[in-house]
């Protein structure tokens, strides 16, 4: 019985698609027992249907393609109701000697490779949870634009020489936010503008006077306002996003609510990484392959019976990015295990290489939760009831703030640190 598997080599305008024949026991990279069948189809709509009913009549059983940018993700979706083994390979698994690249051959190529099992395949979820992904990564993208905005709302007052963000913390804050719109309307005086600020403000009114007494052109103005428009904007779009992630992630508020029970996740933070692993991380069998598959894990690069480096690998930047973050506030809650962890590691393995493995212990943590379905337990010292009380209430306001129906009960500690390494 032959065994049929399709190579696509993925272009923005064409396709280069390549079915290799060959007897089921035949795995070897050589590929000379297999037989090659080429065609050519374009991109559009029916070319797709085109390339879907010639890989069913000819009986195709698996098919491989390259991840080419954004290119991949329609003929991945005109594929995924018809075929059960379907892969996405990484593109520098699949390089070709220099000097001998061409399509067909690199088509050729990916089948061989994928039957000699050298191919790096990525993970590709199913399409709910590549729905959450969208939105999670879309509000993420919003947020970065909104940092961007105020490094350049900051910029423009420091032409007009205003101080504002010298004397107060936050410059999109209420207060600031007041001064900047009556700024925007054309008041220019620093004396009004200095009473829009709150009396609870750190700096005293003089000195917001003085920072406020610069010299704006109309032209600053008109741009201020340019920028304050489109803050807005994105706010609105940051909450519209908000309320849609908490829509479709509402049925499993269960498991949202154990990951932000972690030292430095939060609701935010929880619902990022399941969009990104799932609600049970089903997709990594243990620990180790889900912090080797994050890039959390150490590097090996040996040679000579010496490891030269042990740089982390190249992961999902996503959960780098979270992991990391997570790790930088884990260690900064008094009395909890991860911050007496990293001052003991802090000594051996510098800031960064502390920070780094609290990121890697996170990960495997995190795995152990969504895997098995447990709760965080704190294994440090006893912390303040006080202080307790005050994140289980913060907690509940951010979860009931997004919709969900939440009542927090105390359960009986329970260690769940011991098989964690």
């Amino acid at each position: 019985m032959s065994y049929r598997v399709a190579a696509i080599d993925i272009h923005k305008r064409v396709l280069m698609v390549v079915v290799a024949s060959a007897a089921e026991e035949v795995t070897d990279a050589t590929g000379e027992a297999l037989e090659f069948q080429c065609r050519r189809f374009g991109t559009g709509s029916s070319e797709r249907k085109h390339l879907v009913s010639w890989l069913r009549q000819g009986g195709v059983t698996e098919v491989v393609m390259e991840s080419t940018a954004q290119y991949w993700k329609p003929i991945w979706l005109d594929l995924e109701p018809h075929f059960l083994k379907l892969h996405l390979a990484q593109a520098h698994s699949n390089r070709a000697p220099r000097g001998r690249k061409n399509d067909f051959r690199d088509a050729k190529r990916l089948a061989r490779r994928l039957l000699a099992d050298e191919l790096m395949l990525s993970f590709v979820p199913e399409a709910e949870q590549r729905m959450w992904r969208t939105l999670t990564r879309s509000k993420h993208q919003l947020t970065r634009e909104r940092v961007r905005l105020q490094s350049q709302l900051e910029a423009l007052l420091e032409e007009a020489r205003i101080k504002l963000s010298s004397v107060i913390s936050d410059l999109l804050g209420v207060s600031g936010r007041r001064i900047l719109a009556a700024l925007s309307a054309g008041e220019t005086d620093p004396v009004k503008l200095a009473e829009l600020g709150d009396d609870r403000l750190k700096c005293s009114k003089q000195e917001l006077t003085d920072a406020l007494a610069g010299s704006p052109e109309p032209l600053h103005l008109e741009i201020l306002k340019l920028y304050l428009e489109r803050l807005q904007l994105l706010d609105q779009q940051i909450l519209n996003l908000d309320a849609m992630v908490a829509k479709e992630l509402r049925k499993h508020q269960e498991a949202v609510l154990r990951i932000a029970e972690m030292p430095g996740f939060g609701v935010d933070s929880a619902q990022q990484i399941i969009a990104e692993i799932g609600v049970d991380a089903a997709a990594f069998p243990t620990a180790a392959q889900f912090c080797s598959w994050a890039g959390t894990c150490p590097g090996r690069h040996e040679s000579a019976e010496q490891n030269r480096s042990s740089r982390s690998p190249k992961g999902n930047r996503f959960v780098r990015r979270i992991l990391t973050q997570a790790a930088q506030a884990a260690v900064k809650k008094q009395g909890s295990h991860f911050q007496s962890l990293f001052r003991r590691l802090l000594v051996k393995l510098g800031y960064k290489g502390a920070i780094w493995a609290i990121a890697h212990r996170l990960g495997r943590l995190l795995w152990k939760i969504l895997h098995n379905g447990v709760r965080y337990i704190e294994q440090g010292q006893e912390t303040n009831p006080q202080a307790r009380k005050r994140r289980a209430q913060k907690l509940t306001q951010a979860l009931r703030k997004l919709g969900y129906q939440v009542t927090l009960t105390p359960i009986q500690p329970a260690p769940i640190l011991e098989q964690l390494g």
